[in-house]
């Protein structure tokens, strides 16, 4: 109504002035506003932003999807963050500015540090990117691609800021399967989209161009696998429910994921679009396999969809979930998977390392206090904090006695199971001949049972499991 009100009134101005107001008339100029203002020599072509005062950045200008979605992360905040720690030094603005650490520029003394301009604060598109300035006086002639790549060695990608005692993520990842390419997998292509980092996008939609899209060289599950560098979208529903002063938590931002870690559904958790290969075995004659569980992670957590049932209904229940895959453990794998926490020097009581939970060990052996890639320590030489960050137990050592006493009760179990199956193995277990035998399913979930971490994920499932196929081999095969 106020439109159409103003359009009338506009009209009767009009009429009355007459002449005069169609006298009045000239021709009209319109002037694009310029895009940018040209970067001072110094920056070595780094754009910055165009208005500081709104976070609008020079890319934005044209690229307003990735500005809207660029806004809401923790980069866009990275210099009034650092600002507001109370521990703002000359050596911690590079990593919060844009400048040539993260992308290929080789101009050291580019952008913020070379004309400590504000238009260079925070981490902007040009971090990972590049220098903007010729791209945006020919866009058609070039293409500043940003590079997916990780690695300590390297001169651009995450690992240039995100390493350090403070935040050692590449550090502990480089440690990690995730950080590795294994020759194996990653040449066959039904498991490149879980083994090697391009053929993960893949398979997930994501259709983001980066400098190693079509290399024949084989990433490893890199961050901007799991993360999202231009978004934050899939962890906002994470970050609304989470304590951000617990140091286990995430933080605050969710870590720009490209899919919630804290959903209870194998298609839609992070971890599980990986972890639920093959928790139950193939019956399916056409593509049968022998072979035992691969990565039934994810299914086992979540109670169903596991191991060889003899026509047993889970003792009477739809499925059996034990308390890791509940909501008293809310982030699900990660949850005891990324313990994050802090190490202080007894001594002294200073800081000394700040875990990030990438080593993706949930009980990680510890050296002086730092979580290792280690796995061959004592069972008492392990941290078992991220067991009680949620309340599930209430100390370290009540989780390591469950722990010890859950696993012996296990692999008891499993080793009566594997007895019964080797006295009929020769005569009852054929690989090629596309049946599944009571032995066979049987061995399935013996090797289920004994699978790392298997009875931790789901101790009560495994249990029953074991149970129904103790009983089932002794009735079918009339054995004692």
């Amino acid at each position: 109504m106020k439109r159409r009100a103003g359009w009338r009134w506009a009209a009767s101005l009009a009429g009355a002035l007459g002449g005069v107001w169609l006298g009045a008339c000239t021709d009209v100029t319109y002037r694009d506003r310029p895009l940018f203002e040209t970067p001072p020599a110094a920056a070595a072509g780094f754009l910055g932003f165009r208005d500081r005062l709104q976070n609008e950045t020079v890319c934005g200008n044209c690229h307003v999807g990735q500005q809207g979605e660029w806004e809401e992360t923790a980069h866009a905040d990275a210099f009034t963050t650092l600002e507001q720690s109370g521990s703002m030094q000359g050596f911690c603005q590079g990593c919060h500015t844009v400048n040539s650490r993260g992308n290929a520029s080789t101009d050291s003394t580019g952008g913020w540090v070379g004309t400590q301009d504000p238009r260079y604060h925070d981490v902007q598109c040009e971090n990972c990117h590049g220098p903007g300035l010729t791209h945006v006086q020919n866009p058609d002639a070039s293409q500043p691609l940003a590079p997916l790549s990780v690695g300590l060695n390297l001169t651009v990608g995450c690992g240039e800021c995100h390493n350090g005692v403070h935040h050692p993520f590449v550090e502990e990842w480089e440690q990690s399967g995730h950080g590795t390419v294994i020759a194996s997998p990653a040449g066959r292509a039904e498991c490149q989209g879980c083994h090697t980092g391009q053929a993960a996008l893949r398979a997930w939609g994501i259709t983001a161009d980066y400098l190693e899209k079509n290399s024949a060289t084989h990433l490893p599950i890199v961050c901007g696998v799991c993360h999202d560098p231009h978004s934050n979208r899939a962890s906002r529903r994470l970050a609304a429910g989470t304590d951000v002063d617990d140091p286990i938590s995430m933080p605050e931002s969710g870590g720009q994921l490209r899919f919630s870690i804290d959903v209870p559904n194998e298609e839609e958790n992070l971890c599980m679009k990986c972890h639920h290969k093959r928790a139950q075995p193939d019956i399916d004659p056409a593509t049968q396999t022998s072979r035992g569980p691969h990565s039934p992670e994810g299914p086992l957590l979540l109670g169903e969809n596991v191991g060889f049932w003899f026509g047993d209904t889970l003792s009477g229940l739809d499925r059996i979930v034990g308390t890791h895959g509940t909501g008293r453990n809310p982030r699900l794998c990660a949850g005891c998977h990324m313990p994050r926490f802090q190490v202080t020097d007894p001594q002294s009581g200073n800081f000394v390392f700040q875990a990030t939970g990438h080593l993706f060990l949930a009980i990680p052996c510890l050296n002086a206090g730092v979580p290792t890639a280690d796995t061959t320590c004592a069972l008492t030489a392990r941290t078992f904090r991220s067991c009680t960050a949620t309340g599930c137990h209430g100390d370290e050592n009540a989780a390591r006695s469950v722990f010890t006493v859950t696993r012996n009760d296990v692999l008891a179990q499993a080793a009566e199971l594997k007895r019964l199956v080797d006295q009929v193995r020769a005569t009852a277990i054929n690989a090629n001949d596309k049946k599944w035998t009571t032995a066979e399913g049987a061995d399935f979930n013996y090797q289920l049972a004994v699978k790392k971490g298997s009875f931790v994920h789901n101790p009560f499932l495994i249990k029953e499991l074991l149970r129904v196929s103790i009983a089932e081999m002794k009735r079918v095969y009339n054995l004692t």
